[in-house]
């Protein structure tokens, strides 16, 4: 008797971001490649699990997806199948639909499911390996903020795109003699915002982690102002927010499972400095162009060992884990280690310490270590 080949599914969930087909490359050529199995991708994440919609993808699709962007799966952050929004009258309510996820799969003769994503479709998945559903995570954000893992794919990219654009900031800076304002993406995360401020030469970075002293910041100005530097850029997080203050809100999307959408701090941001020194401010916002183009070479990489990783656990009984790069290296974690958790930007981190030591303003008054201010005035 003629042994029936082993089913792999996969999708791709949450936000996209350079990697996600290189991913989904991997996964085709290592199950052809080495287990003689087939892959079915979903439509726009979890969504296309719970509505039956799909395609077989095999070596034919592989041409051209390690360096293209997005991805040709389509992708959605409204779909978690836990709370599943769908259209009665002229507003939505939220179902859970689990329980149908669960049957299109099984109907479908899948062994596991190859969920890529980041926090939001960890979750989910996690939910749905309580129930039964045999998945394995793949973990993808720009923001870099996933438990479980040293790096996601996409943070790399989107490093890269705003390094570029802080360097180009630079120029028109210096010529107008301005204070230039760079907002980045990464939510409730600063990888992004300090990463991209240190390798693009920002005086003053903002992150969500630490609440910025805007007495501090103006000051940080002055300085330069004093030292011949009649310009300044600063680099801040979409999440980053005033000692005392609040994020803020760009909008709300009444039917997605994270309604919030931030942005906007920049403005705020301008305006701040702008009455306090009278100096001209301008604001350049980022937003999705971070999560556009094509991969660089770190996350091409990263995503094929990943998706290998995945298939490999898969086609090895390892379900419920997510794969994960530590120690140099493709490892995996329970899934339920990662769900519901963010990886933040903390006082000790050595890129903290690095823009401390070489004088980047944190947002923190002069002559206080980040872990003080933090203890003494945010804290308290």
């Amino acid at each position: 008797m003629v042994k029936a080949k082993k089913r792999l599914g996969v999708l791709t969930g949450g936000g996209d971001c350079p990697g996600l087909n290189a991913v989904i490359r991997a996964v085709v050529k290592t199950a052809e490649n080495e287990y003689n199995a087939e892959v079915i991708g979903f439509f726009d994440g979890y969504e296309g699990l719970v509505e039956n919609r799909f395609r077989p993808i095999d070596m034919k699709d592989a041409p051209g997806l390690l360096t293209r962007g997005g991805t040709i799966l389509g992708t959605s952050n409204r779909a978690d199948p836990f709370h599943y929004p769908v259209l009665e009258g002229d507003d939505y309510v939220h179902l859970d639909r689990s329980n149908q996820a669960i049957f299109n799969f099984e109907s479908l003769g899948l062994d596991v499911l190859i969920a890529i994503g980041g926090d939001g479709t960890m979750a989910a998945s996690a939910g749905l390996a309580a129930k039964g559903l045999r998945v394995v995570g793949v973990p993808k954000t720009i923001d870099n903020d996933l438990a479980g893992t040293d790096v996601t794919f996409g943070f790399d990219s989107a490093l890269v795109t705003a390094t570029d654009a802080i360097d180009k900031i630079h120029t028109t800076a210096q010529s107008h003699h301005r204070v230039m304002i760079v907002e980045v993406m990464g939510r409730y995360a600063g990888w992004l915002a300090l990463g991209s401020g240190l390798a693009g030469g920002g005086d003053i970075v903002l992150i969500p982690e630490f609440p910025y002293d805007i007495e501090a910041v103006c000051d940080q100005v002055k300085l330069r102002k004093s030292q011949g530097k009649n310009f300044s850029i600063v680099v801040v997080g979409e999440g980053a927010k005033a000692l005392g203050g609040e994020m803020v809100v760009q909008r709300r999307v009444k039917n997605s499972p994270d309604a919030i959408r931030l942005g906007g701090i920049s403005n705020r941001l301008a305006s701040q400095i702008e009455g306090l020194l009278n100096v001209e401010c301008r604001v350049t916002i980022l937003g999705h162009l971070l999560r556009g183009g094509t991969p660089s070479a770190f996350d091409r990489l990263l995503a094929t060992q990943l998706g290998v990783k995945a298939v490999h656990l898969a086609m090895q009984g390892e379900i419920g884990r997510m794969v994960s790069w530590r120690h140099n290296e493709a490892e995996s974690v329970p899934i339920d280690d990662v769900a519901g958790k963010l990886r933040l930007v903390t006082p000790k981190h050595p890129w903290v310490k690095t823009a401390e030591s070489i004088g980047v303003c944190l947002g923190v008054p002069a002559g206080i270590s980040i872990e003080k201010y933090l203890t003494e005035m945010v804290h308290q």
